[in-house]
């Protein structure tokens, strides 16, 4: 009776390790932060015309004559930012639908990037949800990016889902359902980005790299290609908010150090869901990157 009771507790206290479910991250910052109307926070940044609002879910829609995207109003230093996304599904190769942080208009060529960016995909093979951190530069030729590709234990093509960055003065983390998936910290100025950001989002034709490295192409007998966006949330410190603004938490503790239960979630997804770290590509000059080391 005794080693019953035993199991029966293990059981309890061990977060589930199912291979087709994350355990359970025990906080749900999507839930903590008030969603905001699209054009209370955004505004068209092109494509005006692939642009549709329809009872707060945005649609926006790529074809053989342009995407679209959308930025935030205001550009902020640090917060949490996110969306609940739903994908198109059959042929997407080439199309990149995304949502993520950037000061490329402000400082172009030499800018800041956090990127959760859905890579397009042929029908039976599932999408790559590929998170990106970008230091001052990426548009002048010197490309170092810190790339982490993950495939999703769900059909992002089926409903909606929310995918969220949580930004501040130590570190990065990305989430996928409220389940963290990776962390970028802070390991020294030069490998952080510091500058403020705006939030961005987008649909658009990338085939020179997007699918299986530019093999699959966008195909326009597929066309419209469309993502929808509602659920959005935009809270932290913007970049005119006073110097006593304290950076929001995505986590239970006002420190934002991560619960040993949300840590173990991201070990999971990790183990079981990551299939590209640059860390560990042995062809990448880490001279580059030396937060791997």
């Amino acid at each position: 009776m005794a080693l019953q009771l035993s199991l029966f507790l293990i059981l309890l206290v061990v977060p589930s390790t199912n291979a087709d479910w994350p355990p359970s991250p025990g906080f749900y910052p999507s839930s903590k932060f008030r969603s905001i109307s699209f054009y209370q926070g955004f505004r068209n940044l092109w494509g005006p015309q692939h642009q549709q609002l329809d009872q707060n879910t945005l649609k926006i829609w790529l074809d053989s004559t342009t995407g679209s995207g959308f930025k935030s109003i205001h550009p902020f230093r640090s917060g949490y930012f996110g969306a609940s996304i739903k994908l198109q599904p059959g042929y997407t190769a080439g199309v990149i639908t995304s949502l993520y942080l950037s000061n490329s208009e402000v400082h172009p060529g030499y800018h800041d990037e956090v990127d959760i960016e859905f890579l397009g995909t042929t029908p039976g093979k599932p999408y790559t949800l590929q998170t990106n951190v970008y230091i001052r530069g990426s548009g002048d030729g010197h490309i170092i990016g810190r790339e982490m590709k993950f495939h999703l234990w769900f059909d992002p093509t089926s409903d909606f889902h929310n995918y969220g960055v949580l930004w501040s003065p130590k570190e990065i983390i990305f989430f996928v359902d409220d389940v963290p998936i990776r962390i970028y910290p802070k390991k020294s100025d030069a490998t952080f980005p510091l500058r403020p950001m705006w939030v961005y989002g987008s649909i658009w034709d990338a085939s020179s790299w997007a699918t299986e490295d530019g093999k699959y192409k966008a195909d326009y007998h597929y066309q419209p290609f469309v993502g929808r966006y509602t659920n959005f949330k935009l809270s932290g410190c913007s970049a005119k908010a006073p110097a006593w603004c304290h950076p929001v938490s995505a986590s239970p503790y006002r420190s934002g150090r991560l619960s040993g239960q949300q840590y173990w979630a991201m070990r999971w997804v990790q183990r079981n869901y990551l299939v590209y770290n640059y860390c560990r590509d042995y062809k990448r000059d880490h001279s580059l990157t030396p937060e791997c080391f």
